[in-house]
């Protein structure tokens, strides 16, 4: 997943229309998975699909829970994609989450994959971009 983060970040990209420069590599950040892996499991425990959970607990208080002091912080999501290739051809072709991908203020990154035996999406992905 990272490859592949970092080679659409590398060639630059069309987001909605608009030509977007090459962005320099972004690395893996742990805590930026703890927070995108709490979210991702979450959303798979309780069936639910959303940036903010059903208590109302949004992207910067699970970055912050996972002890990540962010300047800037981004995420996308999405449910029912079975494979790496399948969730970043979704985002790529999404303006919003085209945009976070290729935002150069992000430095770091973190993607979770979880799948949830009882709920209706089968998997939820979390990607958390951030910068400290």
């Amino acid at each position: 997943m990272l490859a592949q983060i970092n080679a659409a970040r590398a060639a630059g990209g069309t987001c909605g229309g608009e030509r977007l420069p090459p962005s320099a590599p972004v690395a893996w950040n742990e805590r930026l998975f703890s927070a995108a892996n709490a979210h991702s499991a979450d959303m798979a425990g309780r069936n639910y699909f959303a940036h903010s959970t059903p208590d109302g607990v949004d992207l910067s208080q699970r970055v912050a829970a996972a002890g990540y002091g962010a300047s800037a912080a981004g995420e996308n999501i999405a449910a029912g994609d079975g494979s790496v290739r399948g969730v970043m051809t979704t985002w790529l072709q999404s303006d919003g989450h085209c945009r976070n991908i290729m935002r150069p203020v992000f430095t770091e990154v973190a993607v979770a994959c979880v799948r949830g035996s009882a709920s209706s999406y089968g998997t939820y992905w979390t990607m958390v971009l951030g910068r400290q």
